[in-house]
């Protein structure tokens, strides 16, 4: 059974209206993933997308529909605030086919996340260039037994962190063959958790509380990132932290 939904958040960001334009057109490997909207050199509207509203930087409307009647429209509305910054609205509505009640909750929590994630990108990378590791929208994703409950629990105890790790917690652990995770956690929930160093966001998603399993990305603002050499080594080192000895 389908069920209509909608999702609103509304956030201060700490940049500038065309900034925040820029993030959620050209820019969103930076925060979220490639969405593949090229954006002409003009400045005008991507060709071929399904774009209801272009007014930069103020409006940005896209709507995805699917066959069987179900769709998803994004709505980003952006306003100019005191000292350089904005305020950006943010609603996420559509329909939902069957188990529409986990997707719901996992749209909800993920939609924090990267609004977090963009503020994060905002205040400490603006402009950088980024290379984005893992799948478009899926991410890198862990073996089966990253789907039990307490997996999120087996992947703070891999990175030295307690169960109730809180937001300004120190993080000095190894990613295996990917290099030493050096940050400070700047997110951290029950389902999500995310450390920012001094070149990147790396963001650790808790699929496992909506029927998956545990999941990642990095976006690292650093030249020479070989994407998918890495993402193999984070994929090795994820899977490494639910090796059947290691899962609790």
């Amino acid at each position: 059974m389908s069920r209509a939904f909608e999702i609103a958040r509304e956030v201060d960001l700490p940049a500038a209206p065309d900034d925040v334009w820029t993030a959620i057109t050209a820019g969103t490997a930076a925060w979220q993933f490639p969405t593949g909207l090229e954006v002409p050199a003009d400045g005008g509207p991507p060709p071929n997308a399904p774009i209801e509203t272009w007014d930069p930087p103020h409006r940005l409307v896209i709507r995805m529909q699917s066959p069987d009647g179900t769709f998803n429209a994004l709505d980003y509305t952006i306003e100019a605030r005191s000292g350089g910054t904005a305020h950006l609205r943010y609603v996420h509505s559509g329909v939902l086919a069957d188990g529409w009640e986990d997707q719901y909750d996992a749209i909800g929590g993920h939609t924090d996340f990267y609004l977090h994630t963009l503020a994060q990108y905002l205040e400490h990378f603006n402009g950088r260039p980024v290379a984005y590791v893992g799948q478009p929208s899926a991410g890198i994703e862990g073996p089966e037994t990253a789907g039990g409950p307490d997996a999120m629990d087996t992947l703070r105890a891999a990175l030295g962190l307690s169960t109730d790790a809180q937001v300004g917690d120190r993080v000095d652990a190894s990613l295996g063959d990917a290099g030493p995770l050096d940050g400070v956690v700047d997110y951290a929930t029950p389902e999500f958790l995310g450390v920012r160093t001094a070149d990147g966001l790396y963001r650790f998603f808790g699929r496992n509380h909506y029927g998956s399993v545990v999941g990642m990305s990095a976006h690292l603002f650093v030249d020479g990132v070989d994407a998918a050499a890495h993402e193999a080594a984070l994929k090795a080192w994820l899977d490494g932290v639910y090796a059947p000895q290691r899962v609790r």
